[in-house]
């Protein structure tokens, strides 16, 4: 299926994007790697801002599948949470990975509404699948999935500054550990 003209330049913005930074990276750049006139961009993006939106709104959209797609390979919770990290590493272990697109955004452009906006619900969304885990495994409930995510989180931030993928391993770890003991706690109490 051929693809439309905005998913054009959304894929030649985002990987532009995600590998030079988003305030590195001009229109005239843009326009030129997704092979389209400055009018036919404008058209379908607006603003610098619409279209930085619109990658993030499509990397949202990747990363949210691919969750759910470990979700649907590994039917126990344990094993979902580790497919997860491990997916992650394998991911965070290649020279193009710069880190969390979602937070390099923030970084550079934490003024626009707009993208802020769309981050936070990447966020939630991803904090959301692990309490979700959780509560599907009856242990540790709403605080253990925001645990989960946010080893999640300190994983991708953590390879992003020292470029060291085993990070995610070792969240991984503490991840299964963690689950675990929520999971021995939940024995006790029943």
């Amino acid at each position: 299926m051929k693809e439309s003209i905005s998913d054009q330049i959304v894929a030649a913005a985002g990987a532009l994007f995600y590998s030079e930074g988003i305030r590195a990276v001009g229109i005239d750049r843009i326009i030129e790697e997704a092979n389209v006139a400055k009018a036919t961009l404008y058209r379908h993006f607006p603003s610098k801002d619409h279209l930085v939106a619109a990658y993030l709104q499509d990397r949202h959209e990747r990363v949210i599948r691919a969750l759910h797609d470990a979700l649907e390979v590994e039917a126990a919770p344990r094993d979902q949470i580790r497919l997860i990290f491990e997916r992650l590493h394998d991911k965070a272990d290649t020279p193009e990975f710069r880190g969390c697109a979602f937070a390099l955004a923030v970084a550079e452009h934490g003024d626009s509404e707009r993208i802020v906006t769309v981050a936070r619900m990447h966020k939630k969304m991803v904090a959301d699948i692990f309490r979700d885990i959780m509560s599907k495994a009856g242990v540790g409930g709403e605080q253990a999935g925001a645990h989960l995510s946010l080893l999640y989180e300190g994983a991708l931030a953590t390879v992003a500054v020292g470029r060291d993928p085993e990070a995610v391993l070792v969240a991984r770890d503490c991840a299964l550990s963690m689950f675990d003991a929520s999971a021995g706690s939940a024995k006790l109490l029943s």
